[in-house]
């Protein structure tokens, strides 16, 4: 028996038609109301348009909806938080760091242009969201992805695998594009008029923004940006660290600031660009990461990690040296250290431009 006012549905998605019948049950045993009053939805927000809207198609019809949002070392929840009191509705917010981590290492699915691997992402997301449905009194899940609109991971071929992998068949229910898309339990059970959902398709942001205007929604994120996975300079950065075998949290967070640089099979350089990055830096640094500066001369600090040899030292002397206040031909001297017990000093001609390009991440 489940929770007061609830029945268990025996029904799953039929591969051929696209229906429900009455013989089998879901992949998922979910528990469902007895009355329309009762139904309520989970809904995936990113804070784009298309989250707010397919959440806001849904509200029109009289459920009450509940947003979810995801945070991790790539992307966080800030744009949900805006995109939910837009609506004024509530939020939890779910970080995925450790998992997602699990899936760049090795996704199922690949990656796309860069590393990005959108539909093992997605069902990631997916999935914990299915394991929260019950605990918040959700019914089905709400998501904004349209049909064609991004590729790989919103092509039909990749909505399915979607679905399927998260354990949500036929309790997904894409608004924007649901009149395209097999009927989902929402629509069969009649909580949700299948009639006054969507059946968009591509990239056009046109009929989105229209009906945005209709429901006086203002205030959402652009469509692109907001995952680092997708940014080509930080996934370069991100390859090498999963070549090199170094691919954790506190590797990770150092990615987005500085320049990077490859010393040898063994040890990472990043310099700071400004005052912040070098704060950023100091703070970010694992305990036994290695901290370079030029002596006598403004400049920038560099921090060294993983097994840094004594020509790895040389290299990290060379590439700080080349961004301080130097006359660039002159031997200099320059500060090593992971602790004020662990210091020295080591000397070094700072690098010309094209060695820091070779080194170069």
């Amino acid at each position: 028996m489940g929770p007061k006012g609830f029945k268990p549905l025996c029904r799953a998605a039929d591969p051929v038609r696209g229906g429900f019948d009455s013989h089998t049950f879901p992949p998922r045993p979910l528990m469902i109301p007895e009355s329309l009053a009762k139904v309520k939805a989970l809904s995936l927000m990113s804070g784009g348009l298309d989250s707010m809207l397919a959440a806001k198609l849904i509200m029109e019809q009289g459920i009450e909806v509940a947003g979810i949002s995801f945070t991790s070392l790539f992307f966080g929840a800030e744009g949900a938080r805006r995109g939910t009191d837009e609506l004024g509705i509530d939020l939890i917010v779910i970080d995925l760091s450790d998992d997602l981590l699990k899936v760049i290492q090795s996704p199922k699915h690949g990656y796309g242009k860069h590393m990005n691997p959108c539909i093992d992402c997605h069902a990631l997301m997916f999935r914990v969201a299915g394991e929260r449905m019950e605990e918040l009194g959700a019914s089905f899940i709400v998501s904004g992805e349209v049909v064609g609109q991004r590729p790989k991971s919103q092509m039909r071929f990749g909505l399915g695998v979607v679905e399927r992998e998260s354990g949500l068949t036929g309790y997904l229910l894409r608004p924007l594009s649901a009149k395209l898309l097999a009927v989902t339990v929402p629509e069969t059970e009649g909580w949700v008029d299948r009639e006054k959902l969507l059946g968009l398709h591509g990239r056009s942001r046109k009929p989105q923004m229209e009906l945005a205007d209709g429901y006086g929604i203002r205030n959402y994120a652009t469509p692109a940006g907001g995952c680092l996975l997708t940014d080509e300079n930080f996934s370069r950065g991100l390859k090498d660290l999963k070549k090199h075998g170094r691919l954790t949290n506190p590797e990770i967070r150092i990615l987005s600031f500085g320049r990077q640089f490859r010393l040898s099979d063994t040890a990472k350089l990043v310099v700071g660009r400004n005052h912040a990055e070098n704060e950023h830096l100091f703070e970010l640094r694992p305990d036994d990461d290695i901290l370079v500066k030029v002596i006598g001369h403004k400049g920038p600090v560099g921090v060294l990690s993983g097994d840094a040899t004594d020509r790895d030292l040389e290299l990290a002397g060379g590439v700080v040296a080349r961004y301080s206040d130097t006359d660039g031909n002159e031997r200099v001297s320059v500060r090593v250290w992971s602790s004020e017990d662990d210091s020295r000093e080591i000397y070094v001609v700072p690098f010309g431009s094209k060695e820091v390009k070779d080194l170069a991440i």
